[in-house]
């Protein structure tokens, strides 16, 4: 959500921010609304500053005997008038909110311009992609052929976008979520969280999937949502609370099943578990003071490197470019992991700073340490990584000739010792 205050010192320059993401200009059909509205509660005042001077003119009259009858018909008029402007700025505050709760956050200056992720700009790179010695396969090739991943049983179940794993794959992505949790929690000071799966409106609004991404979701019979990502509950604990500064920054994880409708990748990605209506992803959100949302969008992205790393995959990091930057989003760095039976990459990981777009919505603020300045906190949310695509990722990387996966060492403690997935 914007600041209107914002929109009115300089309109051009809100209009030359959203031209960036392609957006059509905003201001002045906001502004124009807001302008009535301020007329409206303007003259609201006056009416209300008459229907007063009027009330003591009644009573005085009444207590000198006098006839007030033409009092009491203007007063009368005035109260019609004012239920009028009353409706009417109420309506056109409605209108200004709809209207800014579907335009996208503002980027950060120095978000590279483009309008999709040919333009997004490699930044640093992890490893090189290498030649195993043999065709690589993808991932559902080894996974079917070690009978241990089925796309078919899925589909029977519940349709197409599902997976089912089954033995050593089962237990190597039970290892992966475990594995970044303990990362997260013991390394890198965030508090694992357990959280609701099912949210209702406020909540998917106040991280901006309402109402502009409902497609994308699900709806249950209830009302309630399941929830895309555990950035949305985790973040939506600040939601209308007051905070001490000395309590920031929140630093938040959680692993959790996330659903998607995927409305908009009709025959995209159609063959193994790229893309899924459900997957399992581990979830970093951080909730810092405006001055530490720099350091900390550099430092969340660091700790979903540390699992790339951890796991000896060939990553990179890339800065979005402003027609690929999310909704929320004022920057955003992606992870993309190397997959050899592809031979292409693919987004691992997704850390966003948000500013204050989210807490205004959700009206979430902290209280400085001079126990008076209260203002709006800035929120960022990151994969950690996400555990489907990791899983993918550890089954192309570390794949043989023979067919057969080496479990990488970082995650033998969580699967009993287990180095190598074979057939049989």
């Amino acid at each position: 959500m914007h600041d209107i205050r914002v929109i009115r010192a300089d309109p051009a320059a809100f209009d030359a921010a959203l031209a960036r993401r392609g957006a059509p200009t905003a201001a002045a059909d906001i502004l124009a609304r807001d302008t009535r509205r301020r007329a409206a509660l303007t003259e609201l005042q006056e009416l209300q500053a008459r229907r007063n001077a009027l009330a003591r003119q009644v009573g005085e009259g009444r207590r000198q005997g006098a006839d007030t009858a033409a009092l009491e018909a203007e007063a009368s008029r005035l109260r019609v008038a004012m239920e009028g402007l009353e409706a009417e700025a109420s309506s056109l505050d409605l209108q200004t909110r709809a209207a800014l709760e579907r335009l996208p956050n503002v980027l950060d200056t120095d978000v590279p311009d483009g309008s999709d992720d040919s333009a997004n700009v490699e930044l640093k790179r992890f490893g090189e992609p290498r030649d195993l010695g043999f065709a690589p396969k993808q991932h559902f090739e080894l996974g079917e052929a070690l009978g241990l991943m089925q796309f078919e049983a899925a589909t029977k179940l519940a349709g197409s976008r599902f997976t089912i794993l089954r033995g050593a794959l089962a237990r190597l992505e039970r290892a992966l979520g475990q594995f970044m949790l303990d990362l997260h929690t013991r390394e890198h000071g965030y508090e694992e969280m357990v959280v609701p799966s099912l949210v209702n409106d406020a909540t998917m609004y106040g991280t901006g999937q309402l109402p502009k991404f409902a497609d994308d979701l699900f709806r249950t019979t209830d009302g309630r949502w399941l929830i895309p990502t555990a950035e949305v509950p985790l973040t939506n604990l600040a939601a209308g609370e007051i905070v001490p500064a000395k309590s920031l920054p929140w630093r938040l994880t959680a692993l959790t099943d996330c659903f998607r409708s995927e409305a908009g990748s009709a025959g995209r990605d159609t063959r193994g578990m790229l893309r899924q209506h459900q997957f399992r992803k581990v979830e970093m959100v951080s909730i810092t003071r405006p001055e530490d949302s720099d350091a900390e969008h550099e430092r969340m992205t660091r700790c979903a490197e540390t699992v790339l790393e951890r796991l000896g995959l060939t990553w990179r990091r890339v800065v979005l470019c402003a027609g690929d930057t999310g909704f929320s989003a004022a920057k955003t760095y992606d992870l993309e992991v190397w997959l050899p039976g592809q031979q292409m990459w693919r987004e691992i990981s997704s850390c966003s700073n948000c500013r204050d777009f989210q807490a205004r919505r959700m009206n979430a603020r902290f209280r400085a340490a001079d126990g008076k300045t209260v203002a709006h906190v800035h929120t960022l949310n990151g994969s950690g990584v996400a555990v489907g695509r990791a899983l993918i990722a550890v089954m192309e990387t570390y794949q043989q000739a023979d067919g057969s996966i080496v479990v990488p060492e970082a995650l033998r403690p969580w699967m009993g010792g287990l180095e190598r997935i074979a057939a049989g």
